[in-house]
Order: C-alpha cells, then sequence, then structure tokens
C-alpha cells in the first residue's frame, strides 16, 4: 500500500495541535541507520487507510518529497472519545533485515468440516493473528488457514499448519500453540430416556400407551 506524507517543518505541542486543527497528523520516521524525521499526514487519507487490514500488516510505500521510502506502521495513538488520530509512528525498512510482526490468520472452511457439518460442532478461533519473522520481501499480508478437515474432539495448532515460504513464527511461552479448538454445541432436544426419568414416567408411553380407568360398578 501507498500513502503520502510531507516533512514537518514546525515541531512542538502547539504546533502538533495547529496540524490537527488543519486536518493533518503528526508523525515520525525512524530507523535504517538515519535520524529520525518528522512527518505530517492527511488526517482523513490516514483515517480510511487504518480501516484497511494491510495497513496494519504490510510493508508500506511512503512518498515524501516525490521519493518513496519502504516503512511499517509500528504504533497508531488516538484520542479517548473523538474520532481522531493523534501521532503516527513509521519505521524505515531495510530489504536485507529480517521483520518481527503480527500478521493476521484467515480462517475458512469451517463450514464444510465434519465436525461443523455433521457432528454439529463449531470452531472456535483462539488466535486471530501470529507473529513472524521474514525478510521483507517475504512478508504474508496475511496467513489463510483451511479448517475443513476439523473433526469433533479435534483441534488445530501452529504445527499443523503450513507457513509460506520465508516465514518463522514466533513463539515466546508456547512453541506449538493452539490456534482453533472444535466445541460441541449443546443439542436442544432432551433424551427420550432422560425426559422420562425427569417426569417420572415410563420412557416411550404417553397418552396412547396409558392404561384406561377401570369401569366402575352400578
Amino acid at each position: 500500500m501507498k500513502f503520502i506524507a510531507f516533512e514537518r517543518a514546525l515541531l512542538g505541542t502547539g504546533a502538533s495541535r495547529r496540524l490537527r486543527i488543519m486536518g493533518r497528523t503528526p508523525g515520525i520516521v525512524y530507523g535504517g541507520g538515519v535520524e529520525a524525521l518528522q512527518i505530517e499526514i492527511d488526517h482523513n487519507a490516514l483515517w480510511h487507510a487504518l480501516k484497511k487490514e494491510a495497513f496494519h500488516s504490510t510493508v508500506l510505500n511512503m512518498e515524501l518529497d516525490g521519493k518513496e521510502t519502504k516503512v511499517l506502521l509500528r504504533d497508531v495513538q488516538m484520542h479517548p472519545f473523538k474520532q481522531l488520530i493523534l501521532h503516527t509512528d513509521f519505521q524505515r525498512v531495510d530489504a536485507n533485515t529480517r521483520l518481527q510482526m503480527k500478521v493476521p490468520l484467515h480462517y475458512s472452511g469451517d463450514e464444510n468440516s465434519p465436525a461443523v457439518k455433521s457432528d454439529g460442532c463449531i470452531a472456535n478461533h483462539v488466535l486471530t493473528e501470529l507473529e513472524v519473522l521474514c525478510l521483507p520481501a517475504d512478508m504474508p499480508e496475511f496467513i489463510s488457514v483451511d479448517l475443513s478437515g476439523l473433526k469433533k474432539g479435534g483441534s488445530l495448532r501452529l504445527e499443523d499448519i503450513t507457513l509460506p515460504k520465508g516465514v518463522k513464527a514466533v513463539a515466546r511461552a508456547n512453541n506449538n500453540p493452539l490456534l482453533v479448538s472444535v466445541v460441541v454445541v449443546a443439542s436442544a432436544e432432551v433424551p427420550a430416556a432422560d425426559a422420562a426419568a425427569a417426569t417420572g414416567k415410563p420412557a416411550g408411553k404417553g397418552a396412547a400407551g396409558a392404561k384406561a380407568p377401570a369401569a366402575k360398578k352400578k
């Protein structure tokens, strides 16, 4: 994705406040072995860009003074209650340096799995993103995970999926974290034997099976 930035000349709290009033968002670009650069971005353009998943998880092309620089979005500061972006942080990207960041997991196919289709289960997505390590050129926008093979009583862990070429998962506390668990949905129907036990009546006998009262003697 591409966005346009402008170099920011005036610094300080007052200058940042005036920028926001004019519809601009202050920011900073750092890293790459060079001095940090203060920038400003059109607020509305940035607001719409932030709604896109790729803006958070892929290498971005920042256009500044007609030149493009590859960067990553590292932090966004929002106003506590207004729809206002206060500040953004970007990191320069070196093509030969591996990056570590979180990538979304896109699940699909669970509705066709035996667990969901035949056994009345649901697929509980335990993790929605995965921290990975790779070169900028190998950074995926997302990782696709096929759930069509899920079975009742089963689950899906990190070792069960294939990561894109050049991408390595960064697992901290657990080397093989749980991604998806299969949850059995409680049935709304009560078995006949349980219903009979609850009512105190023999199972399988309704009104038609009950004995008729003895005829009264005249």
